[in-house]
């Protein structure tokens, strides 16, 4: 972040919009003047929804709000939507990046430079208001609608991201391999739920679970907690 994108602007043109393996959500691919030395500079974004090859994209504190544009929190009127906000200044976004999802700006306050906004989990998070955000949401949403139906596709899922498929369940081990393996039953044998202190390898099941069971009944909104 440079001292354009702090007092004005800067302008970029998206010059295609790529898949990236491992990833539900598109990039675009954002091509910018770079402001000190006659080159382009190239940079990776995650695609919002509505964008397209040939769009003009703004970053920056004078920037307007229309979606693909990024700005900080500060700047933008409550109720937005935004995705890929930064948690801490200058960390080029963090929260709200996976396909489809969104956070909204919830409200501000101007004396502590303080923004609040509104996860996708429903949790509410308080960020400094010169943290950037982009406006929209991450494009590809809808994904987790279409059953995987097969194990093979589960497979090629996770093969392109990380060895973490298929999962074996630590009961269905001997004891050698996991705290709940062995006996002559399946059964865990303990409670299933572990201090936060733990050691690690003893440290499975439900980690320092506040509560445990089938969550009945819906959330209960706080007052005065908006």
């Amino acid at each position: 972040e440079d001292f354009a994108e702090r007092h004005g602007y800067i302008k970029g043109v998206i010059k295609e919009i790529i898949h990236d393996p491992g990833r539900g959500a598109p990039l675009a691919v954002v091509h910018f003047r770079d402001p000190y030395r006659y080159k382009t500079r190239k940079q990776n974004f995650l695609a919002v929804e509505g964008m397209y090859t040939g769009q003009f994209i703004y970053c920056g504190k004078k920037a307007t709000l229309q979606i693909g544009n990024v700005l900080p929190v500060g700047a933008m009127p409550e109720g937005t939507i935004v995705c890929n906000i930064e948690e801490q200044h200058g960390d080029r976004g963090t929260l709200a990046r996976t396909s489809g999802n969104y956070a909204t700006v919830i409200g501000h306050n101007t004396d502590t430079k303080k923004t609040r906004v509104k996860l996708p989990s429903g949790a509410k998070k308080v960020v400094s208001s010169s943290n950037r955000a982009m406006v929209g949401i991450v494009a590809g949403g809808g994904r987790i609608d279409k059953p995987i139906l097969k194990a093979g596709r589960a497979y090629h899922k996770y093969k392109a991201k990380r060895n973490c498929w298929p999962k074996v369940r630590g009961v269905a081990m001997n004891p050698v391999e996991h705290p709940h393996g062995g006996g002559n039953h399946q059964h865990i044998g303990k409670a299933s739920t572990v201090k936060r202190g733990t050691p690690a390898g003893r440290k499975v099941g439900l980690i320092a679970a506040r509560r445990t069971g089938r969550i009945r009944g819906g959330k209960v909104e706080i007052k005065g907690d908006d």
